[in-house]
Parts: structure tokens; C-alpha cells; sequence
């Protein structure tokens, strides 16, 4: 943990050791917050003692808490609007993003919580829309082969209504899209299939807000589970799960107006309300466990 205390500046609040989720650090001599016993090894490496601590007073990981960036009022108008209108994008101009933008999506990706702080994602980026371009090709190509073949069945089968389009010349899987990013976790981290989609999450938002276009692309993801070559190309790593996949580029289409969606199911809980028939208790352990 290497954690330090700055005397000077501690104000002996203890904001450090109550928010504190592994209870790693206690009071020590003079109130000073130190490592609890076992403390280094209940620690999870969130860094909240770090970020509470409303001095600065306390360095863990060799940490800076000066380095740190600070808190700033947002406009919550302003942050609505954008997620109104998020869109999924389709259309993309053939050409590379501006390598300083390319930097700030990828860097800002450090900062998307895990469960149990399990900071362990992978993101495999094509951010050169040749290499794109060239992987493009090969998947279009073996898919082809692969629903040519006789006897196709299983989950492959739905890409053979694509075979057409794709004989034309359509992208029907990438979009013509010049950059790529796809995201795995290990096998067994602990929220294994729900920290890559809020990395995405948090990835489309950012992305749209820097005007880069986005899309979520469950047929490349699809193509990829069943080409481990395109996996290897990728560089995921050995006991990695391959999560889920985004495009992404300069945008070759402008909306104008955020979309007037349906409303989705809401419901304010109330007490009680728990008895069910044994039928119902079983449909819903199936329903949980889809």
C-alpha cells in the first residue's frame, strides 16, 4: 500500500478510515491514520482514502494526491442533453481520428469502475483505418466461407442472410467504420460480464462528447467468438473472455435533434408485496438465471 500521512495537514478527521470499504486503515498514534492489521491485504486499490481526504494529506501507491485532478461542478442540463442524444452511427468518413483524440478516448478508459476495483480490463484497439481496413477484408472473407459451407447451423446461421450483401461489397458487419475497440475480462473476475459494458458505456459517452462518432456492434461480436485467429490478432490474453466490441471513427452524418422514445416500465416499490406461489418462485429463478 506504501500509504503516507503528511502530519502537517492531517486534520485527524477520519474520513480516510470510514470510507474505507476493506476497513484497511485505523487510528494510530496521535489520530493519525495508519494500516490496520492485515490491512495491505484486504486493500483493493480503489483509492477513496486518497480522494476523501480533504487536505491532501494522505499518499497511497506512491500516489500524489497534488497530481490528482479536481472535483468540478457540472451542468446536469448539459450532460442530459448529450445522453439524449447519443446515437448509434453507421455512416463514417474512411480516414483516421487525430492522434491526439485517439489518446484522450484511450486514456480516459482508466477511469471506468470494476467490480471489486478488479482493474484487469483488456482493450484491443485498431486505431489505424488501414489495419482496420485489412482485418475487415479477412473477416468478410472467411465468413463468407464459413456460411458457403453445407449443413450450417447453430448460431452461425443467422450471419447467412448476410451472405449477399456482403458478396456486393456491403459492410453489413463493420460499417465501414476506420477503428475498432474490443474489450475482455478475465474468466474469473468477479463482474466479468458487466465492467466491459460500462467501460463501453462510459467509451460511447466521452467519444460523443469529443464528436466521435460510435456504434455498438453485436454482429462483429458475434463473427469474433467464432474466429479465434481474429482473437489472436487482437492480442487477448490467455483465460480472457472476449466481451463485447464498439466502432468508432469520424462521422460521416449529422443529427439535428435528439429522438422522442417510448417510455420504458418504472415502478415505485412498496413494502410487502413478496408472497408467491411456488410456480411463480420457479418461473422466476428460470427467468433470473437467462
Amino acid at each position: 500500500m506504501n500509504l503516507k500521512i503528511d502530519e502537517s495537514k492531517c486534520i485527524h478527521c477520519g474520513q480516510c478510515i470510514n470510507d474505507c470499504l476493506s476497513k484497511a486503515l485505523e487510528f494510530g498514534e496521535n489520530n493519525i491514520p495508519k494500516t490496520a492489521e492485515n490491512g495491505e491485504k484486504r486493500c483493493i486499490g480503489c483509492q477513496h482514502c486518497l480522494t476523501v481526504c480533504p487536505t491532501g494529506a494522505l499518499s497511497i501507491f506512491g500516489k500524489n494526491p497534488e497530481e490528482s485532478d479536481a472535483v468540478q461542478q457540472y451542468n446536469p442540463d448539459e450532460i442530459l442533453n448529450l445522453i439524449k442524444n447519443r446515437r448509434s452511427y453507421r455512416r463514417y468518413k474512411s480516414e483516421n481520428l487525430a492522434p491526439e483524440v485517439m489518446e484522450k478516448l484511450k486514456n480516459m478508459l482508466n477511469w471506468v469502475p470494476t467490480g471489486v476495483n478488479n482493474h484487469k480490463l483488456h482493450f484491443s484497439f485498431i486505431d489505424d483505418v488501414d489495419v482496420m481496413n485489412d482485418f475487415r477484408e479477412y473477416t468478410n472473407k472467411k465468413l463468407i466461407e464459413i456460411i458457403s459451407k453445407p449443413g450450417i447451423n447453430g448460431a452461425l446461421k443467422k450471419f447467412a442472410r448476410y451472405k449477399n450483401a456482403i458478396l456486393k461489397g456491403d459492410d453489413v458487419i463493420f460499417r465501414g467504420a476506420p477503428h475498432m475497440v474490443v474489450v475482455s475480462s478475465p474468466v474469473d473476475a468477479p463482474c466479468k460480464d458487466v465492467d466491459p459494458i460500462i467501460a463501453l458505456s462510459y467509451f460511447e459517452l466521452y467519444a460523443q462528447s469529443l464528436g466521435v462518432a460510435t456504434c455498438w456492434c453485436g454482429l462483429a461480436y458475434g463473427v469474433l467468438r467464432f474466429m479465434p485467429e481474429l482473437c489472436k490478432q487482437l492480442e487477448i490474453p490467455e483465460k480472457y473472455k472476449l466481451s463485447y466490441v464498439m466502432l468508432f471513427g469520424p462521422k460521416d452524418i449529422t443529427y439535428h435533434r435528439a429522438p422522442q422514445p417510448e417510455p420504458f416500465t418504472m415502478v415505485s416499490v412498496k413494502k410487502g408485496n413478496r408472497e408467491m406461489s411456488f410456480v411463480e418462485k420457479v418461473k422466476r429463478f428460470f427467468y433470473n438465471a437467462q
